[in-house]
């Protein structure tokens, strides 16, 4: 059996419950190096395998699951975040199901929500944004150019950029060039929930800038959006005013 879990957005203790349990029955344990806080690896049993996939490509990780199978052995593949965004997680079920392993997810706190924990912000203002853009700029690998920076600005959604953080002047351009003014409100959350945590508040236009003002250039997100800012109306699933199937909407 092959665990695919969410390892959650850096801070040990925000790992699943689940999670957590699975790492600590794991025979063989396969992580991603390059991201998940290694501090997690010590729920694990002391006889267990530990490889990290930053060093591996995709034949020997597919390989180390095979073999631990035979030998009847629990694998757990943790993931930084939660699998299902930017987790390269589909081509390994595929693989496993092609070799008749089976297999289950456990989902983790993804970056996307550790990152708006740590701006102490809500993605979701009403008369401000009602959908959130998850994406990245186009860099080593591409991306679908219906799906480019640009075109997805002109939504002046609520916008989470991964991946970008060494592009930032680029991906500036784009944005304003799809629409979004210079000075529109954005942050940059460097390695969010970890200890060494950083927040940039800025603007699009200033975010390269910012960027190279405090040394970031890898491990951050780019939050962009008008959620930043001050200006929202008030929900009404809570407004006295406003019927609901729980509560009677007080006269006004």
């Amino acid at each position: 059996m092959v665990e695919f879990v969410g390892a959650g957005c850096g801070a040990a203790d925000l790992i699943t419950l689940r999670g957590k349990r699975l790492i600590e029955e794991a025979d063989v344990i396969i992580y991603a190096g390059s991201l998940v806080n290694p501090e997690l690896l010590a729920y694990a049993k002391s006889d267990c395998e530990i490889y990290n996939s930053a060093l591996m490509h995709l034949d020997e990780v597919i390989e180390i699951m095979k073999k631990a199978e035979v030998s009847g052995k629990t694998t757990v593949r943790l993931h930084t975040g939660d699998p299902c965004v930017y987790g390269a997680v589909r081509e390994q079920m595929d693989r496993l199901e092609e070799l008749g392993i089976e297999y289950s997810v456990t989902p983790g706190v993804s970056s996307f929500c550790g990152a708006a924990a740590a701006l102490r912000a809500e993605y979701t203002l009403p008369d401000v944004s009602q959908t959130v853009i998850l994406t990245r700029m186009a860099g080593r690998t591409p991306v679908p150019e219906r799906e480019s920076i640009e075109s997805l600005a002109a939504h002046h959604a609520t916008m989470v950029i991964f991946l970008s953080t060494g592009m930032l002047d680029e991906l500036a351009k784009q944005l304003i060039a799809g629409g979004y003014s210079a000075d529109t409100p954005a942050a940059i959350v460097y390695k969010a929930t970890w200890s060494d945590e950083k927040i940039v508040r800025c603007t699009v236009g200033k975010l390269a800038e910012e960027a190279r003002k405090n040394s970031i250039s890898k491990t951050a997100l780019i939050t962009v959006g008008d959620f930043l800012g001050d200006d929202y109306a008030l929900s009404k699933l809570y407004d006295k005013h406003f019927e609901t199937g729980f509560r009677k909407a007080e006269d006004v």
